[in-house]
């Protein structure tokens, strides 16, 4: 069986998702959101000769119908106990790794999700650069890796390598990378030059002339 990267991704319910991007309404922000999924999902397309692309959605939607990928819900509880569903899903199921990406980094490179998947670690994490992290890759997985990780805090990958270490899990980082979560992050994407079509597209429509000189 071949291995399978998950994208994780809310629904695109106009004041669930992308609430910190202030000065956006709530219908732009569903969208932006709408539109980071898609480039995702474009980007990992990279990898389907060889690994299985799946999207996994919190709650049913039919946003994303008209993409050729797997579907399915994510788990209940935390954000560890819905990854560590997936990844023992698939694991359990004879994968020899799964990797699960969030959806807030459209223009993540593939070089940084090439080296997680080359990873022979029990466990490989992409940095974000707000203290925690955009992927994590397992080949292995025990139900404490995730124990007294502070989700909604800014240690969640130092609180992550020290949980899995002591399940005995070997960890390994890849390349650092940043979440689109404030109107900061946002600035900082649309000035890079290397923003993905999708979110191009939003760009042009919601913020032309916006953006801080």
């Amino acid at each position: 069986m071949r291995p399978s990267i998950i994208l994780f991704a809310k629904a695109p319910v106009p004041g669930r998702v992308k609430t910190r991007l202030h000065g956006l309404s709530a219908g732009a922000a569903a969208r932006l959101h709408a539109a980071f999924v898609r480039d995702m999902l474009e980007m990992l397309r990279a990898f389907e000769a060889r690994a299985d692309l799946e999207l996994y959605s919190d709650v049913p939607t039919d946003e994303w119908s008209d993409l050729k990928v797997s579907r399915f819900l994510q788990a209940g509880g935390d954000l560890g106990a819905r990854l560590l569903a997936a990844l023992e899903t698939g694991l359990a199921a004879g994968r020899p790794q799964v990797t699960i990406l969030g959806s807030d980094a459209p223009a993540l490179p593939p070089s940084h999700v090439e080296r997680l998947l080359a990873s022979a670690a029990d466990v490989a994490l992409g940095p974000a650069e707000d203290g925690g992290f955009y992927a994590i890759a397992c080949r292995r997985t025990d139900p404490q890796m995730f124990a007294g990780v502070g989700w909604s805090g800014p240690r969640v990958l130092e609180q992550t390598i020290r949980a899995a270490a002591a399940c005995g899990l070997r960890v390994e980082l890849g390349e650092a990378w940043y979440d689109v979560d404030t109107m900061d992050d946002l600035e900082r994407l649309a000035r890079s030059g290397h923003v993905p079509r999708h979110t191009a597209a939003w760009l042009a429509a919601h913020l032309a002339g916006r953006m801080k000189a």
